[in-house]
């Protein structure tokens, strides 16, 4: 299954192999020249097919827990200032995505959406320290029953060029369900209320919808879900 927004690229590029392969076959006469232009557009083929994939995910929808939004490695989990919205200290958890994970973001918990802003940028590395505030990007806070307010922040790398964001104030978030998608990127970071327990480590590799980021129970007593 492929998402939505990557089916007119999926199609282009489709067309496009078809064409260089046709053309390779019929107007070629190098073998070689042949089968390394038909082999290379196979390729690329398959690396966009595979980066639009849309696996189905049934998240537990837990209230005691904030799933992880988007597949990825833990890069961040740090005490900051979050100026955007809450302009105090949260716990900032940051997961980098490679061009080889699935690039759809999943709403972390269930609630109202009270905030949803698109913000034009540049286009850093995912690992810059400053990308979280200077890149395009977009930000989404979603009142949850159990920890209040939560933010997180779909953010472009070097090589995205657009943000997709389906989140719109006024309307509810369930926990698991499709929020958008970054094309080519990158980053999602949480600011989470900094009394919840985190239940993941720097590095851990997280699932979309299945693994547990952190909980409203202390790490004794509750078992880590990363499936």
């Amino acid at each position: 299954m492929f998402h939505r927004e990557g089916q007119k690229i999926i199609l282009t590029t489709f067309f496009l192999v078809a064409a260089a392969v046709l053309l390779a076959q019929f107007y070629l006469e190098t073998p070689w020249l042949k089968m390394t232009i038909q082999i290379l557009a196979l390729v690329i083929l398959v690396l966009i097919l595979q980066f639009f994939r849309n696996p189905k995910r049934m998240a537990p929808k837990d209230f005691n827990d904030i799933l992880a939004p988007v597949d990825g490695k833990v890069v961040v989990i740090e005490e900051v200032e979050e100026t955007e919205y809450f302009n105090d200290k949260r716990r900032q958890i940051s997961i980098f995505m490679s061009p080889t994970n699935v690039h759809v973001t999943r709403y972390p918990a269930s609630g109202p959406i009270k905030y949803s802003k698109y913000h034009p940028g540049k286009y850093l590395v995912a690992w810059h320290p400053k990308s979280s505030t200077e890149n395009e990007r977009t930000t989404v806070v979603i009142n949850t029953p159990k920890f209040g307010d939560i933010l997180y922040r779909q953010i472009a790398g070097a090589m995205a060029r657009r943000i997709v964001n389906y989140a719109e104030e006024g309307k509810s978030a369930q926990q698991g369900d499709d929020a958008g998608f970054i094309k080519f990127g990158s980053r999602v970071d949480l600011f989470l209320p900094l009394d919840c327990a985190v239940t993941v480590k720097l590095n851990q590799k997280v699932v979309g919808a299945k693994t547990c980021i952190a909980s409203t129970v202390q790490k004794d007593e509750k078992e880590e879900i990363t499936y």
